[in-house]
């Protein structure tokens, strides 16, 4: 860790005996916004250059370098007459909402910036990336790079432009060279698979910010699942039970798949051969598996790839399947989950059908004001729903889903024929209330909610019916990975 003062300010870079002038400077960048060429930090000798290796300075604990060095001119507001919302175009809509910060492309880099978009959208895990501190002299890569994941969200907050990840990129090809991989005829780096990095993420995420009790992936988007093998060729063979812990459901898709729940069934229940003592050989083996706990956020990930040996390509399928704003997995729990569930999941009905009569009601007030709409929304506003027990388990499992039933909040979708080429983006929904107003006025849409469509740094705003586009059959952006988010009575 090296001090660096600029304008009266100290900066804190990490660095190891690896890092460079250029890597150092790239730091610094990320810090205060000072282009790394207009950058002059100054060492015994002269000034530090590029290829410097900062291990070989020798500098000591206390010492602090210096920087002198300008952020470019900021460009001027243009001078315009005011403009009402009906009149602006999604650009400008985006601009007067208050539009969240996007990540600059750093050469193929969206796979992992529609990834991170998605994540940051678990208040739970922002959190506990506050709430962690490396350590000085750090030279563990995942540290690092959860490390820099905490800075670049909080910068992601504060800013007002796109953000470049150069320092979180850095740390993430050093903690797994395999996101460094580059293309051998154009000789940048490679587009990358968003699940896969999605999935190390994760991985890295739980590693890192483990403590003595469970980390905020195990409780909050991890579940656990009791699979059930039963030899159909020997029924008096006793079955087994398998219990395992899952950060995600698949969607299998093949020609008989047209929505996610037939897709996520077909691989908890499937057919297997494997060795039968019973019978002394192979035999056909049933496999079904439900859940016994559901997490907070539910990864679902469509697995539209498949590997084409003739062309040596991850191929894509491109097949329309539709998946649901409000998604119930209660036909995937275990009967004992269902039963723990089930004062929750009723209590979550009559809410949502009193608000749905609330809607209703306040419509049609509003269109004929007749007394008869008016006695009936005065009946459904003196109305309640009845109080409700959360189960025992439930309420000491902290970050469970008690109910089952989930709202969709993040989509990393794909536009392309390959999991290694085409573009990645997110769709992140906006929650009411927050981040600016709701966009509102003549010739908007009604929504029930409004999305921020995440292409790398340029950031927009869609409904929910420009979401529910995104289920392929076409060339079009299809969903790849889908971020769910517990529904709590």
């Amino acid at each position: 860790m090296v001090d660096v003062k600029w304008q009266g300010k100290k900066y804190k870079v990490e660095t190891d005996s690896s890092t460079t002038g250029e890597d150092f400077k790239a730091q610094l960048y990320s810090l205060t916004g000072v282009a790394p060429e207009r950058q002059k930090i100054l060492v015994k000798g002269g000034q530090l250059k590029d290829d410097t290796v900062i291990s070989t300075l020798g500098l000591k604990e206390t010492q602090v370098l210096m920087m002198i060095g300008t952020v470019g001119e900021l460009p001027k507001a243009p001078v315009q007459p005011i403009k009402f919302v009906e009149d602006m175009s999604e650009g400008e809509v985006a601009q007067a909402l208050s539009i969240p910060a996007g990540l600059n492309n750093l050469g193929n880099t969206c796979y992992m910036n529609a990834t991170l978009q998605c994540l940051k959208a678990i208040p739970e895990l922002k959190q506990a990336l506050d709430q962690y501190s490396a350590g000085a002299g750090q030279l563990d890569p995942r540290k690092s790079l959860v490390s820099s994941l905490k800075g670049l969200f909080n910068q992601l907050n504060e800013s007002g432009e796109g953000v470049p990840p150069f320092v979180f990129l850095q740390f993430l090809r050093q903690a797994n060279p395999r996101f460094a991989e580059q293309d051998s005829q154009s000789g940048g780096f490679r587009q990358q698979d968003a699940e896969e990095f999605w999935n190390e993420m994760l991985t890295i995420l739980d590693q890192v910010l483990k403590k003595d009790d469970a980390t905020v992936i195990e409780k909050y988007m991890s579940g656990r699942m009791a699979t059930t093998w039963k030899c159909e060729e020997a029924p008096e063979e006793e079955p087994t039970v398998r219990y395992e812990v899952f950060r995600k459901l698949d969607c299998h898709i093949d020609k008989s798949v047209n929505y996610l729940s037939q897709g996520i069934k077909k691989g908890l229940e499937e057919t297997v051969e494997k060795r039968s003592e019973s019978l002394g050989r192979n035999a056909d083996y049933q496999s079904i598996s439900r859940i016994e706990r559901l997490p907070e956020y539910l990864t679902v990930t469509f697995n539209r790839f498949f590997w084409k040996a003739s062309e040596s390509i991850d191929a894509k399928i491109v097949k329309s399947v539709k998946f649901p704003l409000d998604f119930d997995v209660a036909e995937f729990c275990t009967p004992e989950l269902l039963e723990k569930m089930r004062p929750a999941r009723q209590h979550l009905r009559e809410i949502e059908d009193k608000l749905v009569s609330e809607r209703k009601l306040a419509k049609a007030k509003q269109d004929a004001g007749s007394n008869a709409a008016s006695k009936d929304v005065e009946m459904a506003e003196g109305s309640s729903s009845a109080p409700f027990e959360l189960h025992p388990d439930l309420k000491a499992d902290v970050g469970c889903n008690p109910t089952g039933v989930y709202e969709l909040i993040g989509v990393v979708t794909h536009i392309g024929r390959t999991a290694n080429s085409g573009h990645y983006m997110a769709w992140v929904r906006k929650e009411k209330g927050i981040g600016g107003p709701d966009p509102a006025g003549k010739g908007i849409p009604e929504t029930q909610h409004w999305w921020y469509k995440f292409d790398d740094d340029d950031v927009t705003m869609v409904t929910d019916e420009e979401i529910l586009k995104l289920c392929g059959g076409g060339d079009w952006h299809t969903a790849y990975v889908a971020l769910y988010r517990a529904k709590k009575p």
